[in-house]
This record gives C-alpha cells, structure tokens and sequence, in this order.
C-alpha cells in the first residue's frame, strides 16, 4: 500500500521511469510478493530446481485479451527467466494492465495451488485486495526502457524500507485523507474523529502558485495525450478505409475468377463432347470400311475346289501331250479345257471373261523355246497364273517322266 501510495504522489511531479526509485521498490515489493513460497521444478532425478514467477505468469495470464506474453517470449535480449518476469511487469505498467493481469492468475485457483506451496501470500485473503490496489497504478504513464541493466536477473529484488519511515504526504493526499475521515466521521460518533492529522494547510500565495502550475501541466498532458489519441484514430480510420476497399477488390476479383473459371468448364465439356462425337463416328467409319473390304475380298478370289479342277484338266492335257496322243479327240479335249481356263477367268474377272478366252487361246498356239527355268513353275498350280504359263508349254521334255514320278494322269507333278 505504501507503495502503491508513494508511486502515484511521486506521479503528480514528474514522469515514472526505470529512474525512479518508488518505482524500483514496487516492483521489489511485486516480484517478492509473487516469488513467496513459489514451488520449485521437480527434475527426472527427483531434485528440485528453483523457479521464478514469470513459469506462473505465463501459465495463468494466457486467458487475458491481447496479452504480452508472446511478446515477452520472443524478446532477443532477455534470457533468465526472472528478467521475463521484469520485463513483463514494466510491459504490463506502461500497457495500464497489470490489475487485470493479476486478477486473472488468481482466479485461475487451480493453477495458482500448482505453483504455490500453503501459507503463499497469492493464495492467502489478502491476494483478493492485490488487484484491488494495483488498480490504482492504471492513472500513471509510465515509460521504461526494456534493453537497460534493470532488466537483469542476476541480482535479487531488494525492498527499501527508508521511504516508508520517513513518509510524508503531499497536501493533495492530505486532502483526500481529510475527506475519506470526514465521511467516516459522520457515519459514526463525532467524537472518534481526531481532531488534528499532519500538518496544517499551507496557504501562502507560493502554494497557491504551484498548485496552478501543477493543473496546468497536468491540463496541457491531457490535451496532447487527446491530440495523440485523435491523429491515432484518424489513422486507423485510413487504414480501415483503405482495407475495406482492397477487400472490395479482392472480392470483385475472386467473383471474376469463378466465372472465367465456369466458362472455361464449359467450353471443356462442350470440347469433350464434341470430341467423343467425332470418335464414334470415326469408329463407324472404320466398321464399315472393314465390312467392305472383307466382301470386296471375298468376292474376287475364287473358291479353291475350281482351281483344283483346273489343275486337274491342265495336268492330263500335258500328259497327252508328252505321249503324242494328238488326235481328233484331244483337239476337242484342247477346246473344252481352253472354255474352262476361260470359265475360270470369268469367275475371277467378269470384265475380262472374252480377253481372258483369247489369252488362253494363244498361250496354247503361241511356241516358245522349252528352257529349266519353267521347272520351277510345275510344282505350283493353285493360282491361274501357274497354269497359264504351264500352257504355253510346246514340249514336256523338261518335265518328269510320267511313268517314274506320276501313276496316273490325275496327279500334280511334284
């Protein structure tokens, strides 16, 4: 209390930094409050390592809106965990949070028995005024430096009890405390209020003075901490302003994006279709193509029973004419068998059946010279360009003698 007290007297003359030494035993006093009876770590060897107040803060202070705690973490030039626990209560100070900050870890009564051992002050009555009188600290502006030597952990937190032996309030104070006995006063006997507390009022023109100096500091803050206050809100208007409408674009964008994109899914769709179309009739084209081209084959050879006959009729009619069995009779054997070759050409090329008749006609007047290289041409008579050139044969004097490699005038000589 006494130092909550000092801190917000020494507030009303001068700006509170690391400086000061009221500041400096509060946050002693702070730290030792939340450093009483703190439980130490217990290792995996069973040894218990010792623990400062921050492990307890960060733990409990997590559930508070927009809190430091991060910030704090990722700090570059503060290591121990004691000097996280410094840096936090200047954070908290200059952020006028530091009541709701420690309100909120003591209602977190499970976290806090965790931490503490019995008899802690933060788990005794008196932790439910604590943020009570922090609350005051909030009227204050406070301004520190978070990269000077305060921030070290190194050194213990050490209370000066000397302010507090010699303390003397302020004439503002003093007029406060009248009133808070002047309302407790008339609420009980006349008599219990004293009559005389500290000194008396000093009423010269230089108190007068310093007292009109003092308001007008104090006014001519407010109205520059008002100006700040508007330019910052001005600025955040900007820049809200200046959101709204990229994000207008965005939006326009996104909604320009999804119809290109539906377009192009249907020009697709629309392709594919167009291209499986063409694929069946692709395929169709192909069945048909191959259906004509099977009768068109089927249709043009002939079947291999009349070409077995037509080999059969050019076989005896060589062999007639190796033995000179020439005579009327064969003449007209000549004659029938050259109206079937013709028959057969016919069945093969109905547009050439009369050129075909007359071709067959002279390959058996035509005389060609016998040589070996029609041998070879005696062993294939399956197709009627074998028994074509076999019939311009004059002489079979090449050929094998019937009576060693032929037993009857109906085989194919081999």
């Amino acid at each position: 209390r006494f130092s909550v007290k000092t801190l917000i007297d020494r507030s009303c003359f001068e700006t509170i930094d690391d400086t000061s030494p009221e500041f400096n035993n509060f946050a002693a006093i702070l730290e030792q409050i939340l450093s009483h009876r703190l439980k130490g770590q217990i290792t995996w060897f069973g040894y218990e390592s010792p623990r400062s107040f921050w492990d307890y803060i960060r733990v409990a202070c997590r559930k508070v809106s927009h809190n430091c705690i991060c910030s704090i973490e990722n700090m570059e030039n503060v290591g121990s965990s004691r000097a996280k626990g410094r840096a936090w209560i200047r954070v908290a100070l200059m952020e006028k949070h530091l009541s709701e900050y420690i309100s909120t870890a003591l209602r977190d009564f499970k976290t806090t028995r965790r931490f503490y051992e019995d008899g802690a002050i933060v788990l005794g009555e008196e932790a439910n005024m604590l943020a009570g009188m922090l609350l005051g600290l909030n009227a204050i502006d406070f301004s520190f430096c978070l990269k000077g030597e305060g921030l070290d952990g190194s050194f213990p937190a050490v209370i000066d009890y000397t302010p507090y032996l010699k303390f003397t309030q302020s004439s503002d104070s003093i007029s406060s405390d009248e009133e808070e006995l002047r309302t407790l006063g008339s609420s009980g006997s006349e008599g219990s209020t004293p009559e005389n507390i500290g000194p008396p009022f000093i009423t010269d023109e230089n108190s007068w003075y310093n007292k009109c100096k003092r308001v007008e500091q104090k006014y001519r803050l407010a109205l520059e901490q008002k100006g700040y206050l508007e330019e910052l809100v001005r600025l955040r208007e900007n820049q809200l302003s200046e959101s709204v409408s990229q994000n207008k674009l965005l939006l326009q964008r996104i909604e320009d994006m999804d119809l290109a994109h539906k377009m192009e899914k249907e020009q697709l769709e629309y392709i594919i279709v167009e291209l499986q179309d063409q694929l069946t009739v692709l395929k169709n084209n192909d069945l048909r193509s191959r259906q004509e081209l099977t009768t068109h084959l089927t249709n043009q050879w002939p079947s291999p029973g009349a070409l077995d006959v037509n080999a059969v009729a050019l076989d005896t009619l060589l062999y007639r004419k190796h033995n000179q069995q020439w005579d009327e009779k064969s003449f007209q054997s000549l004659d029938q068998l050259s109206a079937e070759v013709s028959l057969s050409q016919s069945s093969l090329d109905p547009g050439h059946s009369q050129d075909g008749k007359q071709d067959g006609m002279n390959l058996l007047n035509e005389g060609k010279e016998d040589t070996p290289s029609l041998l070879g041409l005696c062993g294939s008579l399956t197709s009627v360009a074998s028994y074509k050139s076999l019939t311009s044969l004059k002489s079979s004097e090449y050929l094998a003698s019937p009576t060693t490699e032929m037993t009857s005038p109906g085989l194919t000589p081999s």
